[in-house]
């Protein structure tokens, strides 16, 4: 139950100073409303039907400024039931309950959301906390509303115990991962709470402050809602940090009493400069949040005037954000490191903004005095009104996302705006946690991680990664636990290591076992940055004890994986030696063992097994022998094993090639040592369309190298020309089929 507040006029150490401008940008003005006054408008009941409860006044009045059309039926029957079925319930401050999802609502509807997602949000806590069933939501309100009101409900305590609240956010996060305007609702509600959290422990409002650190404000930023996060941080920060918060409100009070405002000279100064180009123009003082200043402030140490806030430029177009920083920079010095561009390149979270800074003449003063404090430098964001309306309320400002648009395809199937990389990894892992203590604890790493980056597949595909994730973490973002057969990556057509940190825009192909034994290391779980790839490799070790050896990666077991296809020169050294398993491409499903060259044999049923001394295809003259077990081995007829056998009286069995041409051969390279050797041999055998099985790469002896590689082709009558293609390389002066010494089978 909710219920565990105070009325927002109660002194508490949440309490927001005046200096600081609200984190939620209103259309209208307009000072925030007295709870205890819609507390007593709620308690005269439901008005007529003729019109409004005057308790929701405020809530229509912001959600038509969004929304003019709006149909507010929806919500007057929602404030009916809310009021009728929370009458008699009040919160910790004395006020009653329903004060707490009229400000909920109140929120939502001032960052713009639809009907849809304030008629859930007044009935948020009706089905957790009154008699009002799921049912009766579903029939009075419809299915959408009953499914936001269902994944806000909180699981009882009474039967999850201290695994409530972790499976409270996972079964919350999953309803997320179907509509995002359950989490929207969520925020707000926690909002709210945060606001009037003065009544409760200290050590209660440290609990809730630190999980609203650790989870809530991450999905703020991670959904865009950038005027929750920012206000939901300041709470925070007053709870957990209250010295610094202290010494932040001093700071403000000290700018407050200042003679001038260095920031609005500035933005006077921009005014004439853009409306002397002819660009239309918004230009805002947006001061900085407690959160923000703080931060700043233990960066730059001591703060001067412009250091308490940035500006805003909104303008209508796109173009016009370019021209804007263009007349800047011509006009002032700008701070060439401070640039970025999030319109080009947006955010994971759907923010778009241009980002600069400008230096301002030395003669500037900063202080009462008029002492000259040296350049300063001035932020700006320059955006359009609709980028600002999205960075302020991120996926709420994207109305009701699930609604059919006149560009659908008439099948139904869309594309879901609000579904990004982060948000389906998340689901993902979730279902393979062990426990909630798993769950929970993963959850809160997993949200720590504040940036993504997005890297290709072969095939064209995209996988959304953090920041920090490395070649393990995308072979489980592409193909689960199959990654387990993981032996390699070529990173940007380039060979590379498991344990390779990925860049933004890197294109990644994962090289896969085709061993079914092939195991996963324990050394993976060094190079592992996200849940999904820790949790698949420990529950495969937990389930394979004493095992996880192999798999290694390059550093930990010096081997070195060899591609299937072309390569561009390596990352790491192209001579490292070692040995590799057979590698299949990762663009692709699983590939099965390749099948061999057909062998007729003379005697039938009996199993054939072409010797692995010579590796015969079709077209050499072959003979067979019968082994251990009445396995028939063919050789080619000069192999020495061949001579050995007889010698030692083994009678010749009758074997022929049959129809199928596709085979697997033995080939010996030999070159000389130089760099990208071993990509560019491996280019070359994937040009002629040959599979790369397995590959050793023999230690460097007087500058010459010598690499053997077993190739499955699909048709015998290439290897002539597969060998005339390796020898081409320059370094390679010989390419030969394998001849071992002859040796007892």
């Amino acid at each position: 139950m909710s219920a565990e507040a105070t009325n927002p006029a109660t002194p508490g150490p949440v309490a927001r100073p005046a200096s600081v401008a609200p984190a939620v940008v209103r259309r209208k003005s307009r000072p925030r409303i007295d709870l205890r006054r819609l507390g007593r408008a709620a308690l005269l009941g439901p008005a007529g039907r003729d019109r409004l409860p005057d308790a929701i006044g405020h809530v229509v009045e912001a959600h038509r400024a969004h929304h003019s059309d709006a149909v507010l039926d929806p919500l007057h029957r929602a404030y009916v039931l809310a009021e009728s079925s929370h009458r008699g319930q009040m919160r910790k401050s004395g006020e009653p309950y329903i004060t707490h999802p009229l400000a909920v609502t109140l929120i939502l509807a001032e960052l713009g959301a639809e009907t849809t997602t304030l008629t859930a949000s007044l009935l948020h806590d009706t089905v957790e906390d009154t008699d009002v069933t799921l049912e009766q939501v579903r029939e009075q309100f419809g299915e959408e509303v009953c499914y936001l009101v269902d994944g806000v409900t909180k699981l009882e305590k009474v039967d999850y115990g201290a695994a409530a609240e972790p499976e409270t956010f996972r079964k919350m996060l999953v309803a997320t991962g179907n509509d995002v305007r359950v989490m929207s609702i969520k925020l707000a509600d926690r909002l709210h709470n945060m606001r009037t959290l003065g009544v409760m422990r200290p050590e209660k409002q440290a609990r809730i402050a630190k999980v609203t650190r650790d989870v809530l404000i991450p999905l703020a930023e991670r959904l865009g809602v950038q005027a929750l996060k920012t206000e939901l941080e300041d709470l925070v920060f007053a709870i957990l940090h209250p010295e610094e918060h202290a010494h932040t409100s001093e700071l403000l009070a000290e700018n407050a009493a200042r003679p001038a405002d260095p920031l609005a000279e500035v933005a006077d100064e921009v005014r004439g400069v853009l409306r002397d180009a002819g660009i239309q123009a918004e230009i805002l003082i947006r001061p900085r949040h407690f959160v923000s200043l703080h931060r700043v402030a233990r960066r730059r140490g001591q703060l001067r005037g412009t250091d308490f806030g940035r500006l805003l430029v909104l303008v209508n177009e796109d173009a016009d954000c370019y021209g804007v920083l263009g007349e800047l920079h011509t006009c002032m010095t700008p701070v060439v490191s401070e640039f970025k561009d999030f319109i080009a390149v947006p955010k994971f979270n759907l923010y778009q903004s241009l980002h600069t800074a400008v230096a301002l003449p030395q003669a500037r003063t900063d202080s009462p005095g008029g002492t000259p404090m040296g350049a300063q430098v001035v932020e700006v964001l320059i955006r359009t009104h609709q980028m600002h309306k999205v960075a302020e309320a991120g996926v709420v400002a994207l109305g009701n996302p699930y609604a059919p648009g006149a560009d659908d395809p008439a099948d139904g199937e869309r594309a879901d705006p609000t579904r990004p990389g982060w948000l389906s990894r998340l689901l993902d892992w979730q279902q393979a946690a062990p426990d909630p203590d798993t769950f929970w604890s993963t959850l809160r790493e997993d949200l720590a991680q504040d940036r993504e980056i997005a890297v290709f597949r072969p095939d064209g595909g995209t996988l959304s990664l953090p920041a920090g994730a490395t070649c393990v973490d995308a072979a489980y973002a592409q193909y689960g636990e199959d990654a387990h057969a993981c032996i390699g990556a070529r990173v940007n057509g380039r060979l590379a290591t498991l344990s390779t940190v990925l860049e933004d825009g890197d294109t990644v192909q994962l090289l896969m076992s085709q061993d079914a034994v092939f195991e996963p290391s324990r050394a993976w779980l060094d190079h592992a940055h996200t849940p999904a790839a820790r949790i698949a490799i420990q529950r495969w070790l937990a389930t394979h004890p004493g095992t996880g050896t192999g798999g290694e990666t390059p550093e930990a077991s010096g081997t070195r994986p060899e591609p299937d296809e072309g390569a561009a020169p390596a990352r790491a050294a192209d001579t490292t030696p070692g040995t590799a398993p057979p590698a299949r491409p990762a663009d692709g499903p699983p590939a099965s063992r390749p099948r061999g060259a057909d062998v007729l044999v003379d005697r039938p049923g009996a199993p054939v097994r072409l010797a692995g001394c010579c590796t015969p295809v079709p077209s050499d003259e072959i003979t067979g022998f019968t082994v251990r077990g009445g396995v028939v081995t063919v050789h080619r007829v000069e192999c020495p094993a061949v001579a050995h056998m007889k010698g030692r009286g083994r009678a010749e069995v009758c074997v022929r090639w049959g129809e199928a041409t596709e085979c697997r051969v033995t080939l010996v390279a030999e070159s000389f040592g130089r760099p990208h050797l071993l990509a560019d041999l491996t280019e070359a055998i994937a040009l002629e369309g040959v599979e790369i099985v397995s590959a050793t790469v023999e230690p460097p002896s007087q500058q010459r190298v010598r690499h053997t590689y077993t190739l499955q082709l699909p048709d015998a009558a290439r290897l002539p020309a597969l060998m005339r293609a390796m020898r081409d390389v320059p370094g390679v002066f010989d390419v030969s089929r394998i001849r071992h010494q002859a040796s007892t089978p």
